[in-house]
């Protein structure tokens, strides 16, 4: 094998992705693109893919892609699922030695060819890094993927350096639909690495239990916006429901009830330090918690009645 082929290319979102990024790296080979230009000048290519994955349109492209072969081209293939399909039937055909991820795909594949070799998937984690224990400060944040500020955690990391106390950044991500985390999170994110590297820990889409007891265990939640934050911001809104101190940035816009040292922290105003006496962390958190209510269920249920009363 001279290259790992894949349909999927992030391993934070696909098992194939992930099994396929750890087997390139452990055989110092590259893994690349199935259908990008790079990929056909491989000789010897290890198709790695699970077809059921595919969209019909790259089914139909991979099935064009198998027919415009060079004849010097002698690919392998690594089976993670068999559905019979016409495109399988063609790289069965071309392929030179057929990897099965289990057993039961070997017992399906031998009769259709004549080198079926059974293997198997090992787990494999890329940051199986522990949590530090007993850090000062412990800054959390998650959102929409897409939305992510690098630009203000560079600021950050700046304002927990200056404080000479320990501390990590753990962050978690949604994504909103119609995107991915391919072409929004993932480039942020390394970006983020390179700024707070062993201190930041990525813990993957998380349940709602997990955001609760982050955002009642973390000295601050953070969360920065391209102009500042708004009232249907809700990721701040849950921040302050749950009591947790939110580090943000304000605006002409923002609600007049978000203030700095009072019911947030702006980074903008922060001067070069961040409030981390305990007392005023405490009465800051009390104020969110407070103001959080106001913008909570009740008023705005509230406010359909009274409105939609008005209009009979």
């Amino acid at each position: 094998m001279d290259c790992i082929l894949s349909y999927h290319m992030n391993p934070l979102t696909c098992g194939v992705a992930r099994f396929n990024k750890a087997l390139a790296d452990k055989l110092n080979l590259p893994m690349l693109e199935l259908f990008s230009a790079e990929g056909t000048k491989f000789r010897r290519p290890l198709l790695s893919i699970k077809l059921s994955e595919f969209t019909e349109p790259d089914a139909q492209r991979l099935e064009e892609l198998v027919d415009g072969w060079d004849p010097r081209i002698e690919p392998r293939l690594f089976f993670h699922d068999y559905s019979a399909t016409p495109v399988e039937a063609t790289l069965l055909r071309k392929s030179k030695t057929v990897y099965c991820g289990n057993e039961a795909l070997v017992s399906e594949l031998k009769p259709l060819h004549h080198d079926v070799v059974e293997a198997w998937c090992p787990g494999h984690l890329f940051d199986a890094v522990p949590f530090p224990e007993d850090v000062d400060i412990s800054v959390y944040t998650f959102g929409m993927a897409h939305k992510v500020r690098a630009d203000y955690y560079y600021q950050l990391h700046d304002l927990l350096e200056a404080t000479g106390k320990s501390y990590c950044l753990y962050i978690s991500a949604a994504i909103h639909e119609g995107r991915s985390l391919d072409d929004s999170f993932t480039a942020a994110y390394e970006e983020l690495k390179q700024v707070f590297g062993d201190r930041i820990f990525f813990l993957g889409f998380i349940s709602d239990t997990g955001l609760y007891n982050y955002l009642c265990r973390c000295t601050y939640f953070a969360a920065f916006f391209t102009s500042g934050v708004r009232a249907n911001n809700t990721s701040v809104n849950t921040a302050m429901q749950c009591g947790a101190v939110v580090l943000t940035n304000l605006d002409e816009h923002s609600p007049p009830d978000y203030r700095h040292l009072e019911s947030l922290v702006d980074i903008r105003q922060c001067d070069g330090v961040l409030p981390l006496e305990n007392g005023q962390l405490d009465g800051i958190a009390a104020r969110g918690k407070e103001v959080a209510a106001i913008h909570g269920w009740s008023p705005l249920l509230d406010l359909f009645r009274n409105r939609e009363s008005e209009l009979g």
